[in-house]
């Protein structure tokens, strides 16, 4: 491997951002890959390094390059709920539509993992689909309710779905709704807020 992109993917790791510029200014390719096909974007991305990020994305580098998990920087923002990370790469253009490899889209991770910040900012700065259907059958809206707690994070993200036009009635693959699994699930909260817009 070129020396300066050994260089760049160590320092986009560890959130050396001089160092991510000066190997970028050297000559280091932005879409260099690791061992993992990770790139030195998807490195900083999943590090929470969200300066070094800003300098990959200002020399070009790709938000949608997926490594051999099919996870990409864009994607990988949905898991770690960073706003951040997310706000870094949107200039980047980042393709809403590329999947991980469950067939999701950031936003059903992040609704499955309780990100409230997350969720309200990607709803409200993007255009994402917010009644994409997985591989399991499964929506961001079904995800929060399967996966969630039934707590305060979960019941808000269920609220914002609502309120971003999610279509609560979309059954999973068994043809089991939403409204179903939180009364399977005892969550009372979230299944009153899906009652209310039946």
């Amino acid at each position: 491997m070129n020396p300066h992109n050994r260089t760049l993917l160590e320092a986009a790791a560890q959130g050396d951002t001089d160092t991510v510029r000066s190997a970028l200014s050297a000559g280091a390719d932005p879409e260099t890959r690791d061992d993992r096909y990770r790139t030195p974007l998807l490195l900083a991305a999943l590090h929470g390094h969200v300066a070094a990020a800003e300098a990959l994305v200002e020399a070009g580098a790709d938000p949608n390059a997926q490594d051999d998990r099919d996870d990409s920087p864009w994607l990988v923002t949905g898991v770690t709920g960073s706003v951040a990370m997310m706000r870094a790469l949107l200039p980047a253009r980042p393709d809403l539509k590329v999947t991980n490899r469950f067939g999701g889209i950031a936003l059903i991770p992040a609704s499955e993992r309780g990100h409230v910040e997350y969720v309200r900012a990607l709803l409200r700065e993007t255009d994402i689909d917010v009644d994409h259907v997985n591989r399991l059958g499964w929506t961001a809206l079904l995800e929060a309710v399967i996966l969630g707690d039934g707590g305060r994070a979960h019941q808000e993200i269920v609220e914002l779905l609502i309120t971003a036009g999610a279509t609560p009635g979309l059954p999973d693959g068994d043809g089991v709704t939403a409204l179903e699994h939180a009364e399977r699930r005892g969550f009372t909260e979230i299944a009153g807020l899906l009652r209310a817009v039946r």
